[in-house]
């Protein structure tokens, strides 16, 4: 990433007509194919002369090894064809997006945490929605912190712009503390925040295959398209674009994983695709074995290392549905976002004509999960030819521990109990006071009974008077 230039596309999402404007740039600046990086933004493969882009104004490319400008990541490629949080359509997408009119300092992710394309915790702000439509729990892990905290309160959605731009300022303050940077926020900007009443719950589900023709409803299709070497022809893509503007089709989404998805092809039109495809030859069935992957932009290396697992896989007929692998380096400072990670160490400085082979270390994340962000050693400094039999070994544990974790989901008597809990709810919007959490927009720490709240406490959201919150019991699920 340091010796390429990207471009920015924000949230992932753009239109056929901008995605046409790009590959005619890329063919005037001297390229034939443009790749995709892991924050859905668009890289050039290939050195370009920089004094050409001077003439097309209508897009934003980041030079070499510059990190002043980030991309948003957002999990629109996912609405409408994976499961989803209901309030969080792609036009409510599409919206929010849109408020974000600056040069971001600061990564961004902008998730629902019921899919499991985008990666929810790769940001240093991380919107995720929550259960009340227009709200976002926020998780920060600024620049310099080594652990992801959540932010004491839910964001509105109007006002993520607002929010990022206060965190971005607040910055050279160095806040080192959630509660700081939750008091400077909140002395800097005035927001609609809202109580967490409740833990985001991240619910496990596999790795979704996003290739390929696919249903959408009764009368439209998605399709999925994926290139092994990320390099997408720019004369393919370009008659993409105008067969998309043919379908009456008004967005294509890029996807973490270096593919780009195209929905809402109409079915009257999809014998007209289909056609399309096999007149450019390209393959909709590539094996689930080498999806999911994350490898970094033009690395040969890592591309040859991934076919050399891949073919493995393939001879020993393993499978692999559910898990992510990335490949990496001890020079990588990206935050991990797969279920696997093989990650290549640094070679010994010796004196003489020594030839040293590379050596790996395996990692895994906590139950698989990636968005658990928690990650643990399997195996250090193996040799390239130990790999395959150790991922197999790693896929079958998986495969053991999700057999295990789904009794434990279906044996709930065993392990779960219910009680009751008591919380206090606005009898206006029915935002919860619950005493666990306290109200941190009122400066009201966890464990605060709510009689000892003060008289002037107002519901949090539509600041009805204490006196308007009434007591109410539900049931709630608690580890035996």
């Amino acid at each position: 990433m340091k010796e390429l230039n990207r471009l920015i596309v924000n949230g992932g999402v753009l239109s056929p007509g901008e995605l046409k404007y790009i590959c005619e740039m890329a063919e005037q600046l001297g390229l034939n194919a443009i790749s995709f990086g892991s924050r859905q933004d668009i890289i050039f493969p290939d050195k370009i002369d920089r004094g050409q882009l001077a003439k097309f104004d209508k897009i934003q490319v980041v030079e070499p090894g510059k990190a002043s400008i980030e991309n948003i990541v957002s999990s629109y490629v996912s609405a409408d064809i994976f499961p989803s949080t209901p309030w969080l359509t792609g036009d409510r997408y599409l919206y929010i997006l849109e408020q974000f009119k600056h040069n971001l300092r600061l990564r961004v992710n902008i998730t629902d945490p019921r899919q499991r394309l985008v990666p929810l915790f790769t940001g240093h702000i991380n919107f995720i929605a929550s259960a009340h439509e227009d709200y976002w729990y926020v998780y920060l892990r600024l620049p310099g912190w080594k652990q992801t905290q959540m932010y004491p309160a839910l964001v509105y959605s109007w006002e993520l712009d607002k929010f990022e731009l206060a965190i971005e300022h607040i910055l050279k303050e160095e806040p080192e503390t959630i509660e700081t940077v939750f008091e400077l926020v909140s002395d800097a900007v005035d927001t609609n925040n809202r109580t967490v009443d409740e833990p985001l719950e991240v619910p496990f589900y596999p790795f979704p295959y996003f290739e390929g023709m696919n249903r959408i409803g009764t009368d439209k299709y998605w399709l999925g398209l994926y290139w092994r070497n990320n390099l997408y022809d720019l004369t393919f893509l370009k008659a993409m674009c105008e067969l998309c503007a043919e379908s009456k089709i008004g967005k294509i989404s890029i996807t973490p994983w270096k593919s780009f998805i195209v929905k809402g092809i109409p079915i009257s039109a999809k014998l007209q695709w289909e056609k399309f495809l096999g007149k450019f030859g390209i393959n909709v069935r590539h094996s689930m074995l080498e999806l999911n992957w994350h490898l970094p932009v033009a690395n040969k290396d890592a591309l040859y290392l991934k076919k050399y697992l891949v073919t493995n896989f393939d001879q020993n007929d393993i499978s692999t549905y559910g898990l992510t692998f990335g490949i990496t380096d001890y020079e990588s400072s990206a935050y991990y976002f797969t279920s696997i990670v093989i990650e290549k160490n640094k070679q010994p400085e010796l004196q003489g004509d020594f030839v040293i082979r590379d050596t790996y270390n395996l990692l895994y994340a906590k139950n698989f999960d990636p968005n658990t962000r928690d990650y643990i050693m399997h195996v250090q400094d193996v040799d390239k030819v130990e790999l395959p039999g150790l991922l197999m070994e790693l896929s079958q544990l998986y495969f053991d521990q999700l057999g295990q974790e789904m009794e434990v989901e279906l044996s709930e008597d065993d392990v779960c109990e219910k009680k009751e809990e008591l919380v206090y709810q606005c009898l206006d919007c029915l935002t919860i006071y619950n005493e666990s959490y306290g109200d941190r927009t009122q400066n009201i720490p966890p464990e605060t009974p709510f009689e000892m709240l003060p008289e002037n406490y107002v519901c949090s959201l539509c600041e009805a008077p204490k006196e308007n919150l009434k007591k109410v019991t539900y049931l709630k699920k608690s580890n035996a």
